[in-house]
């Protein structure tokens, strides 16, 4: 596991060394999840923050009307959680689900302020991660009242190519907050 992704990309950011690694292995759960299993449901106290290893997982609600609503995905190298929930510890509105099978590596609520303890680089390593994860939250709310929603999906499409290809068109609409009939209409008019 010291190969793992998650060890790596703690490294791009801190420098570990190997006893530090061997700490950090101690207090990281591995996970497998299949495609469509639930991390955490609507009600539910949100336990862990989810590093993704491999695969893709999804975070959504479901909104006054019963339609689901996502709001981020997260893949290789991405980290995940209800952030809240997490940090209080109390009920969470949204769900987070396998798109595909997925390898995750989870630190749970408890374990957190330990790990800190125990290898306090990581402080800096969760601050980095999480100014990155902040900033790309406040660029998408730009996006939303700055561009129109062909410019959007033009956006989205280009700046993350691959990933656009491996999620499903209606949760990809669902995403950019269009119908999956809209998001049909705007792909046909670019091809």
């Amino acid at each position: 596991m010291n190969d793992s992704k998650l060890i790596e990309h703690i490294k791009q950011y801190i420098v570990l060394n190997e006893t530090e690694v061997q700490k950090v292995l101690t207090y990281v759960q591995p996970g497998q999840l299949k495609k469509k299993e639930y991390l955490l449901k609507e009600g539910q106290v949100c336990r862990s923050n989810y590093f993704v290893e491999q695969g893709c997982l999804r975070m959504f609600f479901i909104n006054e009307k019963g339609v689901e609503q996502i709001t981020q995905f997260a893949i290789e190298n991405w980290w995940i959680s209800d952030y809240m929930s997490f940090g209080n510890q109390t009920i969470s509105p949204f769900y987070i689900q396998a798109i595909e099978a997925t390898m995750i590596y989870a630190v749970d609520y408890f374990s957190q302020d330990e790990l800190f303890r125990a290898v306090p680089p990581l402080e800096k390593y969760f601050r980095l991660v999480l100014q990155r994860a902040y900033a790309a939250s406040q660029l998408r709310i730009k996006y939303l009242y700055d561009l129109s929603k062909e410019e959007h999906y033009q956006h989205f499409i280009t700046g993350f190519p691959g990933f656009a290809q491996r999620i499903p068109q209606y949760m990809m609409a669902s995403y950019l907050g269009f119908t999956p009939e809209y998001l049909s209409e705007i792909r046909k008019k670019n091809t």
